[in-house]
């Protein structure tokens, strides 16, 4: 297994794909879709545009659809939530479909969706994605941080590192790492992994959500191997838990 790191959707290669690509969004994409997985959700289907999400959920019945939409860390108007996993309760979520867009994990999903294998990964759901790497042994892998708006971001990179660090034990680092960029990731982890919630109020979008008064939300993103779920895409951008 040869395990690739990249910090953002623009900085993966575009002349090929791997055997099995991980979407990261810790703040808050892909806890979000662990969790209403895990809380039941039938699925969630991910848009990089409104317009497209809200297009597309028409032909959805009411009842059973939630329209997500989240730009700059808000909810937006004429959808039904936002971005914060702790809204989606399993007497909320249960049975229906997540129809999502938000300001950096949906994009990040669109950019990977035609590889052999997509997965969602998130601090809380770390270790099923861990098992799944080790029981698949996939030959390549790509950790792909969703950023902020084209940047780094601390918290996805912390993820990866999370994941890459989980799997040496098994393979060696010097086999598993295929860029620099991993371990680093291993490196960022290693030194915050017993102040996740430290790294995440230091983090800049941290400081955006904490300035929205998102205190809650930063200090359940950063809990390790919480969730037992794997979202894992079903067809281009439609996740369901695997």
């Amino acid at each position: 297994m040869k395990l690739s790191v990249f910090h953002t959707p623009e900085l993966t290669p575009t002349e090929t794909m791997p055997d099995c690509a991980i979407a990261i969004d810790v703040l808050r994409a892909t806890t979000t879709i662990a969790t209403a997985l895990a809380h039941g959700a039938e699925a969630v289907q991910a848009f990089s545009t409104i317009d497209a999400l809200l297009s597309t959920s028409e032909s959805w019945p009411a009842e059973n659809r939630i329209r997500v939409g989240e730009r700059g860390g808000a909810m937006v108007e004429g959808c039904d939530m936002g971005n914060s996993p702790l809204d989606y309760v399993p007497e909320r979520v249960e049975g229906k479909r997540i129809f999502l867009s938000t300001t950096n994990g949906t994009r990040c999903l669109e950019r990977i969706a035609p590889a052999s294998t997509v997965l969602t990964a998130a601090l809380v759901n770390r270790h099923s994605v861990v098992n799944y790497l080790l029981t698949h042994s996939p030959q390549t892998v790509w950790l792909v941080g969703s950023g902020w708006e084209g940047s780094y971001s601390l918290e996805d990179t912390v993820c990866a590192g999370a994941i890459a660090a989980a799997l040496t034990p098994k393979v060696p680092l010097l086999d598993l790492a295929a860029n620099d960029e991993t371990v680093g990731a291993i490196a960022l982890f290693r030194q915050w992994e017993s102040d996740l919630g430290g790294l995440m109020r230091q983090a800049s979008h941290g400081q955006r959500l904490l300035g929205l008064d998102n205190q809650a939300d930063l200090t359940y993103c950063a809990q390790l191997d919480t969730i037992d779920v794997l979202p894992k895409q079903s067809e281009p951008k439609l996740l369901k838990a695997g």
